[in-house]
Parts: structure tokens; sequence; C-alpha cells
């Protein structure tokens, strides 16, 4: 089997048909192949990638299989370069083997099968490479590729037991409770009750004080095969901390009996064992036991040891805390009598029954305690320099579960101040995402717990993700996970917690029949990680377009990936598999903003799209605010705007118009944090970013006119900045003529506000209602936010701080226009020229349409109704007009042709 190593690209494929065409006719035995022949085929493989001929070649090898399936060459030549392309296809090369492997021919299916491994591990490869080693008695290559297999096959379970049992024969205990351990979890996914047995018991002889694991283990038995045999398992756990007396751990356990089987005779009478052994230097023991009826079986058991556990934790000598009075000691105890020493109410007599009800029971070692009988000096000291134990104080304090607010609520300001909280709390944070000493709640993922054992950074990532609310924190916490993997590499994913993962999406990809945003994002995650690790593909479908393709409305399912790096990996697929890929990029851009996107999109020449784009969130500016706003404040040095005329005056005036838009939906509450958001945007972009100011000083002055007259409409613009503006355009041009009123009149003018009786009522109510109930609510809510300290890193109080800034601003424009308003009434109105409180109609004589407008206030203002501002640019044209006056006049470059055909009051005032 030889080939030339200098043909030209024609001979080459010319070759390699003669070579399958000779393997054909000479009707080549097994028997006949060795190792050489097929590294004589890696160097035919090596020149068909230099000369590019890979599809040519797999070509050849397809057809040539069709009515050959068994063919050697072909088999070993496509297979090759199918993984050599990053293909997780390996049906070729694992037939191949086969072939082999039922010949026994050793050495070729050894090289068969490393030549796949080293494309990546792979299950089928190293099980056919564990064949071989045991066939041929190499046991210690065999134990190797074990250990290869099992990191990548999470179901293989026997394999995993025998690696433990070798460990513990050669005395390496640590690395067989490993083994033990995986083994164990991969036997419960399986169902396999009496091999899960087996293991427990060894885990239970090597590492009876594993708690957390075998709490774990019950808690996945129950769950995948019954509660029954969870507590089975249990029972067999409880004689070892029976024996070694360790009585807080048994009455745990039994608890967990307890909490499946309620009416558990064993666990009932165990536990009362335990309590005994527990507290046997206790006065009142077994009177306790008699009055809570812990051993009278007709009383719930649950409630019989909420009621010993109350009574028996008070004793001489303990701490208790009252509401009023504080923390107290309990000095004596006297049949039903208990004498309590609080700081300023010593000797106090109470009953047992009062004491119960009134007190709660506090361990020395509680926070609170320690601020009542330690010196601030020491407490604060020891806080300071050890952060670990603090930590570990205030978490077992609050019940084994708290936030960074809670920790900060018991610190600050009692023991640490504001400023010493925000680098204590640094150290803090870190300690609590790195220490094994403190684990996550599996329900509250922001809510911390101290372990007994130590927890490792896989279980501690699992929590969180169980504790996660949404599916994209989870995706985000995934996403940590594998960033710790990525460090560790295959060993990394070996893993239940991982797997546990990774099922949660796969389940999300094969149990949906609606491409919903959860199951693209599960296949984008799953296919990147499978991309990496070929081995976790298994039988999962994550061809992205096959998904993509039944997606029923892309723009709404997109809308919805809540999280933006995801949004940019779903682009970036439908960029390869979508040949309308920029279509469909111009449908996404206003939910995934994205300048790059509008790069792409040229680079590809598609201007055309990007033009279009921003033309139509012009011309849509009032409901693609959010869009409109952000093609102006980043792609505005760009030439898009002025190649489609929309020039500087036009981007201005809709940012005015968007402007004044906002602040009417947050007054009406409408939308309001993503108006509050556009609001403040504009605002700086307008103002600190002196785009106004700039244009007024370079522009022509009928378009200073025009913007200055739409910014003197804008709902709640502060007075000031106007004035400031007016300043501006009379300094560009001292005789600028400003519409409805006169260069000498301007700030009497703005003076009087006109009004109608029932808007000025209901300001005035507002302005109360700001003033009597929300502005001193918010107040509270400031002193409640400032008393958790630390006012730099301090959510609540900068929240409460920003709110009361804008409460008070609200309040102080009410007022200054409560004080110039003046209230205008049915009597006041003539009807005889266009005033305020009138309705004009008029005839459009470019259009020939009748239109009707009322001519009110600001605050009434809405040109939805074509209720129209006295102080808008319209309404001043209309102002002291009288019917048959016809009037022709632009305003921002719209022509207005009007004949006044008639002139009434309005029914609002």
């Amino acid at each position: 089997m030889t080939m030339s190593t200098t043909s030209t690209t024609p001979e080459l494929i010319q070759q390699l048909n003669e070579l399958l065409n000779q393997e054909k006719w000479t009707r080549a035995t097994i028997n006949n192949y060795t190792v050489a022949n097929f590294q004589e085929l890696d160097g035919v493989i090596k020149q068909t990638r230099e000369q590019e001929l890979v599809s040519e070649a797999r070509e050849i090898c397809e057809e040539h299989l069709q009515h050959t399936k068994n063919s050697i060459v072909a088999l070993y030549i496509a297979g090759v370069l199918d993984l050599a392309r990053q293909s997780v296809d390996d049906a070729n090369l694992v037939l191949l083997t086969q072939i082999f492997l039922d010949n026994h021919k050793w050495k070729i299916v050894e090289f068969l099968a490393n030549r796949i491994l080293s494309f990546g591990e792979n299950r089928v490869a190293l099980r056919v490479l564990a064949d071989v080693y045991g066939s041929e008695s190499e046991v210690e290559k065999l134990h190797e590729t074990w250990e290869r297999l099992i990191l990548i096959d999470f179901e293989e379970a026997d394999i995993v037991r025998r690696l433990a049992e070798l460990k513990e024969e050669e005395g390496d205990t640590k690395q067989a409770i490993s083994y033990y351990k995986k083994a164990l979890h991969r036997y419960i996914t399986k169902k396999s009750f009496s091999s899960v047995k087996e293991v427990w018991h060894k885990l239970v002889a090597l590492s009876p004080g594993e708690t957390e694991f075998f709490y774990h283990a019950e808690t996945k038995i129950a769950r995948l095969i019954s509660s029954e045999r969870a507590v089975q398992l249990l029972e067999d756990l409880y004689p070892h901390m029976k024996q070694s007396g360790d009585w807080d751990r048994a009455i745990d356990l039994l608890k967990r009996v307890l909490s499946y089987d309620p009416k558990n005779h064993w666990a009932r009478k165990e536990i009362i064992e335990s309590f005994q052994g527990k507290y046997s230097d206790h006065s009142n023991l077994d009177e306790y036991i008699r009055v809570s009826n812990l051993n009278q079986s007709w009383r719930p058991v649950h409630e019989a040891i909420a009621d010993f556990e109350k009574h028996i934790s008070f004793d001489k000598g303990n701490f208790v805390f009252h509401r009023s009075w504080g923390i107290g000691r309990i000095r004596d105890i006297k049949g039903d009598d208990i004498t309590i020493d609080f700081a300023k109410k010593r000797d106090h007599r109470m009953s047992l029954k009062m004491a119960i009800n009134a007190l709660d029971v506090l361990p020395k070692e509680h926070i609170w305690v320690l601020r009542a009988v330690w010196k601030k000096d020491k407490l604060h000291s020891l806080v300071k320099k050890n952060t670990v134990w603090a930590l570990k104080t205030v978490i077992r304090s609050l019940g084994n579960a708290a936030d960074i607010k809670k920790i900060k609520a018991e610190l600050v300001p009692s023991i640490l101040s504001p400023g010493e909280w925000s680098s204590w709390s640094t150290r803090a944070r870190e300690e609590l995402r790195t220490n094994p000493d403190f684990g996550m709640l599996s329900d509250k993922a922001d809510h911390f717990t101290v372990r007994d054992q130590p927890v490792t950074f896989e279980e501690k990532t699992f929590n969180k993700f169980k504790g996660d609310k949404t599916f994209f924190d989870r995706v985000e916490t995934m996403e940590e996970f594998l960033g710790y993997a990525e460090e560790q590499g295959a060993e990394g994913l070996d893993s239940e917690f991982f797997r546990e993962m990774f099922d949660y999406f796969a389940a999300s990809v094969r149990s949906s029949s609606l491409v919903n945003e959860y199951v693209i994002s599960s296949v984008i995650v799953l296919r990147d990680l499978v991309l990496r690790y070929p081995f976790l593909k298994q039988d999962l479908e994550l061809d992205f377009e096959t998904f993509y393709r039944q997606i029923e409305n892309v723009e709404d399912v997109f809308s919805r990936i809540d999280s933006p790096a995801l949004q940019k990996r779903f682009l970036a697929s439908v960029r390869v598999v979508d040949p309308d890929w920029g279509n469909v990029y111009a449908r996404l851009l206003p939910y995934h903003l994205s300048r790059d996107i509008l790069l792409e999109l040229e680079r590809h020449d598609k201007r055309a799209l990007v033009l279009d784009f921003i033309s139509r969130v012009y011309e849509n500016y009032r409901s693609m605010r959010e869009s409109f706003v952000w093609l102006v404040r980043f792609c505005e040095e760009d030439p898009w705007f002025d190649e489609i005329g929309i020039t500087q005056e036009k981007r201005l005036l809709a940012m005015t118009h968007i402007y004044d838009l906002t602040f009417r939906d947050i007054d009406n509450r409408k939308d309001v944090s993503l108006n509050r958001k556009i609001n403040r945007q504009i605002h700086s972009y307008l103002f600190r970013d002196k785009q106004l100011a700039d244009f007024i000083d370079h522009a022509g002055e009928d378009s200073v006119s025009r913007l200055f007259t739409l910014m003197s409409d804008v709902k709640d613009l502060d007075p000031k900045a106007l004035v400031e503006l007016r300043q501006r355009v009379q300094e560009r041009f001292p005789g600028f003529h400003f519409y409805g009123e006169s260069e000498a009149d301007f700030v009497s003018a703005r003076k009087v506000l006109y009004c109608t009786t029932s808007m000025y009522e209901a300001k005035q109510a507002e302005y109360n209602h700001l003033q009597q109930v929300e502005v001193p609510e918010n107040s509270k809510e400031i002193e409640v936010a400032r008393s958790y300290g630390d006012l730099k890193e301090n959510a609540e109080y900068k929240a409460a701080m920003e709110r009361q800034d804008n409460l008070n601003n609200r309040a102080a424009r009410l007022k200054e226009d409560l004080d110039m308003a003046r209230p205008i009434m049915a009597d006041d109105v003539s009807g005889t020229e266009a005033a305020f409180g009138t309705v004009v109609h008029v005839q459009d004589l470019e259009s020939g349409d009748d239109l009707a407008y009322t001519i009110l206030g600001p605050w009434e203002s809405d040109p939805d109704k074509n209720i129209i501002s006295y102080q808008s640019p319209l309404g001043n044209r209309l102002l002291r007009n009288a019917v048959g006056d016809e009037l022709d006049f632009q305003i921002n470059e719209r022509r207005y042709h009007f004949r006044i055909e008639s002139i009434g009051v309005s029914d609002r005032l």
C-alpha cells in the first residue's frame, strides 16, 4: 500500500481513488493490516490537507463506502478527516476500530483508539483502549485509562467503584473516599439501590463525619429513588453518631428521618435518648420531656420536639433576650419560677410559661450577648482583626443564614463605624466567596451559612445555582463555574454538581416543543460547551440552525434573552446560519443596541440596512425613543445621520420633544424607570455636554428660533435653564424676536401662568400631597437606611436620597408654578379672538381639512387631542387673531396656512 508523495493535485485524488479500488480488487484480509499501513495512510491525509483537498477526499471516501461499507482505507481517511475538522462525528473510526476489535488485532485497535483520542477525549475510544489493556494484562495502563474514562463518562459507576476499591487496597484512603462518593452519586442517578447501599456503608465506615455529604446524597435518594430508602440509609448512619456521643448531629439526623416519616417509632425513641445524652446535666430534663409529651405517641412529634427544645433552653446561667429589656441572664430556676437579671431590671421574676412566650434564649456566643457583656473596645478590636470569626459569629447568631445587609445591620454602627465597614466588608465578601467554611443556602443564593465541614467550590457554586431566582442568573453561575473548570481541564468537569447544572439546561433542550428564550439560550450555552469538550455531547441535538428555524417570532424571543452576552452569541450564530442575517440584525438592533453591529453590517456591504434602520428610528422616535437617544449619543460622529438628511437641528428638535414626552410620562406614572433613565440621558446630552449651547453659538437664527420655542414648552423644564438659554440666544442675536412676547417683558411674562381652575386645584393637591405625605415618608426611609451605616456603599440610602432630591425639586417647581398661576374662568373669556380658554376652528388652506385647537396652558397641554399651550409656537401664532384672519407661517420647517372659521369658549374652563 504505497502512494507517491510528489503528486500534483489531480494526481493525488486520482491515486487515492486507485488506492481504494486496489483494496477492493485485492480483497485484502484483516490479518494483512499492520500499524505501519495506517501510518502510511496518515501520510496521504497530510498531503490532502496540505493541498486543500479535504472535501474532495472525503467525498471520494464516502462514495466508496456506499458500496463497500467496510473499506478499511475509506473508513480511516474519512474518519480522521472528520475529527480533524473538529466534528464530533466519530462513526467511521469507531466502526473501523470495532472491526479490528472483533478480530483481536490488539496493536491496531490500540493505535486506532489513540488516533481518535489524539483529537480529544472520547468515551468509546477509552473503553476500547481499556479492553485492549485488560486483554494484554497491562494493569497500570488499564487503571490510567479507567481514570481518564470516568472523567468524561458521567454514567459509568462500576469502574469508579473498582478504582475506589483499588485505592483502598493501596492505603490511599483519601482518594478511595473521593471515588466512593462519585460512585455513590452515579448509582443514585441510575437508581441502583443495592449498589447505593453497599457504597453508602463503605463511606460510613471510612468517613462517617462527612454529614453534609451524606445529607446531600440522602436528599437526592429521596428525590430519585424513594423517601423510604433515604430513611433506611439515615438509620444506618445513626449508630456511629450515637456511639461517638455526637448528640447534635444525631438529633439533626433523627429530625431528618422524622421529616420523612413523623410516625417512625424508632426515631422518636432514639431522639429522646439523644436529648437525654445532650442534656444529661440539666436539672429539669425529665420534667421537660414529660410536659412536652415527647414520649407520648398521641402528640405530633414535631410539636413535641419544639416544645421540649423551648423548655430545655431555660437553665441557670443561660442568656435571654426581651424586646423591651434587652439582654438578661437566668439567675435561678425553682419549679415554675424563673429569676432573671436584666441590665436595667435585675432580680426580675416570671413564670416559666410566661418566659417561654416572652423571651428568646441566646447562646453565650451570640453577637447580642457579646455586645452586652464585652467591653466595646475588645469586641471592636476582635471584629476588625478577625473577619472570619466575626462573620461566623454574626451568621450563627442569625439562625445560620444571613445576607450582607443583615450582617451589616448587626455590626454598624454598634461595633464598626460606617467608614470602617467599607474596608471590612470588602474583606468579608472575599471570605464569603472563597473560604470553604462558608456555604450558601440552596434556596437563597445571597444568604450565607457556616458549614460544619468545609465546602468545595463546586458545591458552593451549585448551591448558588439552585438558589438563583431566574434562568439567566443560572446561566451566569454556570459560566462562573466553567471559568473555574477551564483552569482544571477535564478534571474540572468531573463533578456531580456540574452534571446537575449541565442536565438543567439539557432538560430545557430536550423537553420543550416550543423554542423560546430559555430553549435557544440553553442550546447556545451547551453548544459552546460541547465545542470545547466534545465528550459532553452524548445524544443532545445542539444544532443552532435547527432550533432557530423553529422560532415563531425572533424579535419577541430575542428581546426576552436577559443577558447581553447571550444576545451577542445569538447574533453571532444567526450570522452563520441565516443568509438574510443583515435584515435580522436590523430587526433585532432595538433590543441589543450596539455600534459594533452597525459596523458589522457596513463591513459586509449592508450600509443600506444601517441607513434604513436609522431612518426608521428617526421617523418613529416617539415610540423608539430609547433607540433614538442611543443613536444620537453614540453614533453622532458617524456620517449616517447627515447622509440621510437628519441634520443636527432635526436631532436636537427630536431630542427636545422626547425630553418633554418623558417628563409627561413620568408625571403620568407610565414606564417610570425607563423614562427617568432616558430623561437623564437627554438632560446630560443637551445641558451637561453643552449640545444646546453649542448649537445656539453656531446655528442660524431661524434654526435657533425653532429649537428655543420648542424647548420653552418642555414640561417641568427648570426655568433657570430656559432663562440661561434665552440669555445665550440674546447674546448671539441681539435683535432676536421671541414668539408671543416682547423682549422687555419676557421675565414678567414667565411670571404669569394661565390655567384652568380644576387644574390649579389638582396641582395644589399634588403639592400638598408631596409636602405632607411623600416627603415625610421618604424622610423616614432615609433615617432607616442611614441606620445601616456606610453611606458610601449603602444602596438603600442612596436611593432614598435620590428620591428625596426628586421630590424636593418637584415640590419647588410646583410651588414656583403655583405662585405664578392665574386660574381663568369661562366668564373671563370673550371668545372674540383666539386666547386662553378658546376653541379655534380653522381650515387648512393647503389640505382643505377642518381642524379645531383648544388653547389652554402648559399644564393642560395634550397635543394628541389638539389641546395646545398658549406658550407653544402654534399657540403663540394663533393668539389675538379673529374670525376671518388668514395666517401663513412656518414652525420646525413645516408650513401652516390657516383661515380662522370660528372661535368659541372651551367647556374645559
